[in-house]
């Protein structure tokens, strides 16, 4: 069904888990905007991303490739750009691309080796920014955005163009902000205190940036292109440290921690896990307490809520320059967060489910509302977004997702679900880390495959055993069922290995 020329919003969240939302079925965070956003579109609730990663994820939802293919394998790379953009296909076909917010699609700390700038490293931009491509130097178009105007960094740990701005907006914070930039465990911590009032915050920054553009656009500033916009919250990704009311809106004795919570003693035990915990405790597999749990799960939510708002605050201002009735509206996030799963914080190299998982809403124009359980997977965003804005396919790169429009238009029609597998590359290539995992999920279960470990792997029940409790993978009644997982995940590893660069020669 074609419906092209209509404008599209993509919003985008770090971290966030699909069970973080009031409309998912959780009880105790309010996320009111969100809600009525689901109760308007169609609602995924199992959609996975393409890799735990922020970088590698988020590449793929640019490229619709998979990681092994883009080549952004782990986060500290630069994406390259000799590889083809959803947003340069739009722009192909007459769309003006614009960003607000994170993007990371080059890597944040400091290089190992000189001579790759990034241009959206820390250090340009808080630090020496001579002959980087940071602040005035920044390169337009970015990987297809003709507008861009960057959040870089998490809670109070922010720079980029939002810096730029809080020195505007009020000095003496940015001037705070600096000094928190001098000591990168500010950047690592689990909490890290700042004065920022709900106002100046990273995540009205976002939502100021993209109303002010979408009132840019209703006046005629761009003419009659259609637009395209990325609005990319930095939150609820740790350091966490809610501004206002929103860090007391939960109470941390209240927070209630996951099943699975005391399982870690279990995994110390774990072939290949049992060495990795607390092996990156400010980034990945950070071994915690309840304390610290409770504490991180009502502070998340506290920041959730305080995203919802603003969320809110784009939405109703669709509503109110008139674009609700031309414009596809989604929301996503890069990835989960462990969130206490196996008494253990943030991502990395694990079987955790809840870093896989992520929230997808879809509105579009026309289309009615519905909860749908097909599996959906990152990278089948991009070809579905260009076939339901009617971009013919041989205007289209090469991409490796499967075209979900037949579930968007009968989301409660079980025979219209394409997709019967989700793959998961998942390679770790930062600090200490130099591993490699694929995971394959079905409707039923959920497998795991590590590298040089042959003889092993972590294979559940997703119905059965949604804390991933008991693994099957040596149960002598379940070798049938290992020996089709481990099949199926092969295949799907040969399908979408990289075909790139292309053949041009003859026979």
């Amino acid at each position: 069904m074609a419906r092209d020329k209509l404008n599209v919003i993509f919003i985008i969240s770090d971290q966030h888990r699909y069970d973080h939302m009031g409309c998912s079925g959780n009880r105790v965070v309010q996320t009111p905007y969100l809600d009525k956003f689901s109760s308007e579109g169609v609602h995924f609730s199992e959609a996975f991303c393409n890799s735990p990663m922020c970088m590698p994820s988020r590449a793929s939802l640019l490229t619709g490739l998979y990681p092994n293919a883009h080549g952004v394998r782990s986060n500290g790379m630069i994406l390259s750009n000799s590889i083809p953009t959803l947003t340069q296909t739009l722009v192909n076909e007459g769309y003006h691309t614009v960003a607000f917010g994170k993007l990371h699609y080059q890597y944040n700390v400091a290089p190992w080796f000189d001579g790759y700038p990034s241009a959206e490293s820390f250090d340009g931009w808080v630090g020496k920014s001579e002959g980087l491509p940071v602040k005035e130097n920044f390169p337009i178009p970015y990987y297809g955005f003709q507008e861009v105007e960057t959040c870089l960094g998490h809670g109070g740990c922010l720079c980029g163009h939002y810096l730029g701005w809080l020195e505007e907006k009020a000095p003496h914070l940015a001037k705070n902000m600096r000094e928190r930039w001098r000591n990168m465990d500010n950047f690592f911590a689990v909490f890290t205190e700042h004065e920022i009032p709900v106002e100046f915050y990273s995540s009205a920054y976002v939502a100021e940036r993209t109303i002010a553009f979408l009132e840019r656009h209703v006046k005629g500033e761009y003419g009659d292109k259609p637009f395209y916009v990325h609005c990319g919250f930095p939150d609820p990704h740790q350091p966490v440290w809610p501004p206002g009311k929103y860090r007391h809106m939960y109470r941390q004795k209240d927070m209630q921690l996951p099943p699975n919570f005391h399982n870690l003693e279990n995994l110390r035990d774990h072939p290949y896990l049992g060495q990795y915990i607390n092996v990156m405790p400010g980034a990945m597999l950070r071994e915690t307490t309840e304390k610290e749990t409770k504490k991180f799960i009502a502070y998340t939510y506290g920041t959730i809520s305080l995203m919802d708002f603003y969320i809110g605050k784009i939405l109703n201002a669709i509503d109110r320059l008139g674009y609700r009735s031309n414009t596809i509206v989604i929301y996503t996030s890069d990835h989960g967060d462990l969130m206490g799963e196996h008494g253990m914080l943030f991502k990395g190299p694990s079987h955790g489910i809840g870093v896989f998982r992520i929230p997808l809403l879809w509105r579009i124009p026309g289309l009615k509302n519905a909860k749908t359980a097909a599996l959906i997977s990152q990278v089948d965003y991009p070809i579905t977004l260009l076939n339901l804005l009617g971009i013919s396919q041989r205007k289209r790169p090469d991409m490796q997702g499967i075209d979900m429009t037949p579930v968007l238009e009968n989301p409660s029609d079980k025979e219209m679900e394409p997709r019967k597998k989700i793959l998961i590359e998942n390679d770790e290539e930062v600090g200490k880390l130099n591993v490699r995992l694929r995971h394959l999920v079905t409707k039923e279960h959920k497998l795991t495959i590590y590298e040089g470990y042959p003889g092993y792997g972590d294979l559940f029940e997703r119905n059965k055993d949604p804390y991933e409790l008991h693994n099957l993978w040596n149960h002598t009644t379940h070798q049938d069922l290992r020996f089709q997982m481990v099949t199926q995940l092969f295949q799907e590893c040969l399908k979408v290995q990289s075909r790139f660069p292309k053949r041009i020669a003859g026979t």
